[in-house]
């Protein structure tokens, strides 16, 4: 990394070794992709980012970054869960480039123009929920005064292409058996804890040992903080006596004893994937998230509703609970839908039609 040094800025290595540059007060940052450290495209944006701001490091008055530095320090986002405040700061980041633009030529077209670049950058996943995120902002803004209407409102998002493959799709049986049969010892109780669970992989590897009790699990989610209390299913149980013995403070750690990472658990998941897919044991597609929905889609099958799945889930609301189990297998009834209506079509309301 060059040596440079801006007045008011901050030039680190995170933990993952990536260079990030902040504004030391209203840490706007630095998009080092676009400009890299010490080029001339880099000063132009930190004399723009500092010129954006008043002597007090506060945005100026009236333009989005400073609506944004208020709904920050709100409780209403403060106190969201960790999670979703790191999604929404995500979001925010995005749009530092633009935080100087006055409110007022915020416009609902300039937001589907944002909303298209972002896709065009990040991937329709991403615009979508900078989207909603847009929408929150405003409505939050406008019950407030700052603006007088919500320019993100009744935007749709960007709809999913017909021919792309399903995000997080359920697994398969042979696809469950055969990631159980290939995984290290010390990756085996965090999949089964989302396998049989349910559980978030971010919940599963951070999972505290105290959330089980009594061959029980009694938990909050990360992203929702709504809780959770069931038995372990027998198969987390047998995973869990096999496990190899370690003092981290989370149940599970990785080869060294020491709690995973959410990175470094991906990281280690990764190779196992690929290589099962070359030996055409698992077909492409296959996530950790997608075990989620597989809970759910067993669940379906066996005709449990949408809240019991949605509790189970850990969900507020049962419209995930919906969204995850929308692949069930319903042909158990469907083949009684369709014995009644073969009756109904051959007993009762077929007539003999005699010629002439």
């Amino acid at each position: 990394m060059p040596y440079v040094k801006v007045k008011g800025f901050q030039i680190f290595k995170d933990h993952t070794g990536k260079v990030r540059c902040y504004h030391r007060n209203p840490r706007a940052r630095v998009d080092l992709k676009k400009y890299p450290l010490g080029s001339a495209g880099f000063f132009a944006e930190c004399t723009r980012i500092t010129e954006g701001f008043d002597k007090g490091g506060h945005s100026k008055p009236g333009t989005l970054g400073l609506l944004i530095e208020q709904y920050r320090a709100h409780p209403s986002f403060t106190a969201l869960a960790r999670r979703t405040r790191a999604d929404y700061q995500r979001c925010f980041d995005y749009l530092d480039a633009i935080g100087d633009t006055p409110l007022v030529k915020v416009t609902s077209p300039l937001v589907v123009k944002i909303r298209d670049r972002a896709a065009e950058k990040h991937g329709r996943r991403f615009a979508n929920y900078l989207r909603t995120v847009l929408a929150l902002l405003f409505a939050w803004g406008r019950e407030r005064g700052y603006v007088k209407d919500n320019p993100a409102a009744g935007i749709k998002g960007i709809r999913r292409p017909k021919d792309a493959p399903q995000a997080n799709r359920p697994w398969s049986d042979t696809e469950r058996e055969a990631v159980e049969a290939a995984l290290p010892a010390h990756m085996r109780l965090a999949v089964a804890l989302m396998m049989y669970c349910g559980l978030d992989p971010q919940d599963a590897v951070k999972l505290p040992r105290t959330a089980i009790k009594d061959d029980s699990i009694d938990m909050r989610r990360g992203k929702t903080g709504e809780g959770t209390h069931f038995p372990l299913p027998q198969r987390v149980r047998d995973t869990l006596a096999a496990s190899p013995k370690h003092s981290a403070i989370t149940l599970c750690a990785n080869s060294y004893g020491k709690p995973w990472t959410v990175s470094g658990f991906r990281a280690s998941w990764g190779p196992v994937r690929k290589r099962l897919e070359r030996e055409g044991l698992v077909q492409p597609g296959l996530t950790l998230k997608g075990l989620r929905h597989t809970v759910a889609t067993i669940l379906a099958e066996m005709g449990h509703d949408e809240r019991t799945i949605a509790d189970m889930l850990g969900q507020k609301t049962t419209e995930m609970a919906r969204h995850y189990s929308r692949r069930a297998d319903k042909s158990a009834k469907g083949a009684g839908v369709v014995v009644g209506f073969d009756a109904e079509l051959n007993k009762r309301r077929t007539k003999i039609v005699k010629p002439g």
